[in-house]
């Protein structure tokens, strides 16, 4: 496949800036996977289109303020956005990241992030910087919460005199995130509200949940001209019993599972029995879903709309057909649907 099949002309102005408020007054796209006319719908509609036994799959994840603004020995800026722990070979302390600055430190240099953060370059991966970093003696992940921002996608503006970092801190994170370790949230659940949830369990929907910390290989641009000669970085997930069990038991009663955004759809797939079920487990998924992919355990799709030739439009076009999703973006586009991360949603059912 060409990745050139999964573009589309898509308007500055149809990217959301802002979410919607409240999450579930956001837009809802609704149609079949295969055929039928779409509906048009509000998020907080959700509960009349799920069946008493549907189980909902959410991700807990919750998003690491992450991007750290230093400042290199000689002056210069350089900004890092941490992504996870490097494995023990690399030496305890050290994280991978992307950076970026007008020139790239060497190996040894040291860099300064305030709040008592600073970091040393102690190698390469590939395009990613292995940083050791040093809080004296803090936690890390504590560090992160006083010198970090929230590592909103480039599409979404902001400014420093704007003064809506404490705005994104809350809006940018899905009212379930509990697990530190994602660099992007898993947009699909940040339309969710503690009463829309209140409500699916009153119209007798099951809700479990799994963890996949979203890294570079959810946002990672696909460089290539074939789909097939793109790699995805795996990402770290955990999938536990309760979730296996309520699976399970949603088999065992005829019932849906449906996935609550492209995380979700990838940890269930990857931990898939041939029978519909998963088997509960932590690992690192590279799952790269694409068209021609089987489906074993998702049976509905709950997602955002995507960026042009990504891989995130690539699985929701694997699971409802390529001509049939773009045909439904181009519906989204002409009655004004908002995309991205802060944007409206589709239910694929």
């Amino acid at each position: 496949m060409n990745v050139a099949e999964f573009d589309f002309s898509l308007p500055d102005t149809a990217i959301a800036q802002r979410p919607a408020e409240p999450r579930d007054a956001s837009r809802l796209l609704v149609a079949g996977r295969f055929a039928g006319e779409p509906r048009h719908l509000q998020f907080r509609d959700l509960p009349t289109l799920l069946r008493a036994g549907d189980l909902v799959v959410l991700n807990d994840t919750r998003v690491v303020p992450a991007r750290l603004l230093g400042r290199r020995a000689t002056g210069g800026r350089f900004e890092v956005l941490v992504i996870e722990p490097a494995e023990a070979a690399a030496g305890d302390g050290v994280w991978r990241c992307l950076g970026g600055g007008s020139r790239k430190p060497e190996v040894g240099e040291s860099i300064t992030f305030g709040e008592g953060l600073t970091g040393r370059m102690v190698g390469r991966e590939g395009e990613l910087f292995l940083i050791r970093l040093d809080a004296a003696g803090a936690p890390i992940p504590e560090a992160l919460e006083r010198a970090g921002r929230m590592p909103l996608p480039p599409y979404i503006r902001r400014r420093p005199e704007d003064g809506l970092e404490p705005s994104d801190r809350r809006s940018y994170q899905t009212v379930f995130a509990r697990h530190d370790g994602s660099i992007a949230a898993p947009t699909a659940g940040l339309h969710f509200t503690p009463e829309l949830l209140n409500g699916l369990r009153g119209a007798g929907v099951e809700i479990a949940q799994i963890t996949l910390h979203v890294g570079i290989g959810t946002f990672r641009p696909v460089r290539v001209e074939r789909v097939e000669d793109h790699h995805l970085f795996p990402e770290r997930y955990v999938l536990g019993e309760d979730c296996a069990r309520a699976v399970a038991q949603a088999r065992r009663r005829g019932a849906r599972v449906i996935a609550v955004g492209t995380t979700v759809v990838r940890t269930l797939e990857t931990c898939a029995a041939d029978d519909g079920t998963v088997v509960p487990g932590r690992g690192a998924s590279g799952l790269f879903v694409v068209p021609g992919f089987r489906f074993r355990v998702v049976d509905g799709l709950i997602t955002n709309f995507h960026l042009p030739r990504s891989t995130l439009l690539m699985l929701v076009a694997a699971f409802a057909g390529r001509e049939r999703v773009l045909a439904l973006y181009r519906e989204a586009l002409q009655r004004g649907y908002r995309f991205y991360s802060y944007g409206d949603a589709m239910f694929l059912e």
